[in-house]
């Protein structure tokens, strides 16, 4: 059975470990990247290459701040990341990690 979607109101907590979701595909590009869900058939744009590299070193770090340090993420831009990281977990192209 594949896996429900999570609910559009999907919250991000920054203390939890997350990854990309198994059945989405990232495709880097000049702006981003583009994320696509072979699952739901959703589409998504990831509109800057350090968005990029925080969703691509999820799944190796321990929460989602981590992440968001590691790519570079200064703790004044840290609410827009957050607010970009929710939208990407309300969509299902992300999903918390079980530890």
């Amino acid at each position: 059975m594949p896996p429900t979607p999570p609910p559009a109101d999907a919250a991000f907590d920054p203390a939890r470990p997350y990854a990309l979701h198994p059945q989405v595909a990232l495709r880097p590009e000049s702006f981003g990247a583009l994320a696509y869900h072979f699952g739901t058939r959703r589409l998504s744009f990831l509109k800057s290459r350090t968005l990029l590299a925080v969703v691509e070193s999820l799944a190796d770090q321990p929460s989602g701040l981590a992440a968001c340090r590691a790519a570079g993420v200064t703790s004044e831009e840290q609410g827009a990341y957050e607010q970009a990281l929710a939208t990407l977990v309300g969509s299902g192209m992300i999903c918390e990690r079980v530890a």
